[in-house]
């Protein structure tokens, strides 16, 4: 039996280190497939142009919310693929700056209201999306949400039903854009909001107190004042950042230039 005893610890050796080689494979296929399904995950890219204006890229996706002045304030961006309009005032909707892009084979979401203001080229472009309907476009999921204000004193400006928020949902990621709008139950209500772009602006939608706190109602994990320029005054977004900090510091608040051209 000594004789045979070398022998064998000898294969007892071999067989175990096989085994130790074989045993980590399945992790590290794992680990691979891990990372390559979060290559696939592209965070949207938001870019702000002005006041309600802005263009997300998200993937090979180019999103243009609001799209306004002009032509040549989209020079430097990508073509868009989807345009959604949320109302029909002139800070949100311009035929003649829609006119002037290259939208090629672009599609347009909007409420009936605007595109009842759009020429037949255009109009021919365009889904029709009314509040609480959904629909796909580019493999990204659009909500119509309600927009209106509450105030007695403005309900004239927005009412209800004419307009769109937006939520856009791709990859498990929830973007919101509010519109113009007060804080209103539908968007106390929100869920699993990854960016919210709230608006905060007098006479035309609600006070920075009213934003902040329907914000934290509904928790975003990232909030980002826009559309804050009023008439006469310009909303303060510090104060926005300073309430929201103070009830929720989970909450990022984020700050983009939405005025270039201005000091503020």
């Amino acid at each position: 039996m000594k004789f045979f005893l070398p022998a064998l610890l000898g294969f007892s050796m071999i067989y175990t280190s096989c085994k130790d080689q074989s045993g980590p494979k399945p992790v590290a296929a794992n680990e691979q497939a891990a990372e390559a399904v979060t290559e696939t995950i592209k965070e949207p890219v938001v870019n702000p142009v002005e006041h309600a204006t802005a263009v997300i890229e998200w993937g090979d996706t180019t999103i243009y919310i609001d799209p306004v002045g002009g032509a040549s304030s989209f020079k430097d961006q990508p073509a868009p693929d989807l345009i959604l309009i949320t109302d029909i005032h002139g800070d949100h909707l311009n035929v003649e700056t829609l006119q002037g892009l290259v939208t090629g084979e672009a599609t347009i979401i909007a409420p009936v209201a605007v595109a009842d203001e759009l020429p037949e080229e255009l109009k021919a472009k365009t889904h029709i999306l009314e509040n609480g309907n959904t629909m796909e476009e580019h493999g990204i999921m659009v909500e119509a949400i309600p927009m209106y204000n509450l105030r007695e004193e403005a309900k004239d400006f927005h009412v209800k039903g004419r307009g769109n928020g937006y939520v856009l949902e791709k990859d498990e990621i929830r973007i919101y854009f509010s519109g113009d709008t007060e804080d209103i139950p539908e968007m106390r209500a929100l869920k699993d909001i990854d960016k919210a772009f709230v608006c905060m602006n007098l006479p035309y939608t609600m006070t920075v107190q009213s934003a902040a706190d329907a914000v934290l109602e509904f928790a975003p994990a990232q909030v980002y004042p826009y559309h804050f320029r009023g008439r006469p005054d310009v909303s303060d977004v510090s104060e926005f950042k300073r309430l929201v900090n103070e009830g929720n510091p989970d909450i990022e608040v984020v700050q983009l230039d939405w005025y270039p051209n201005e000091p503020y």
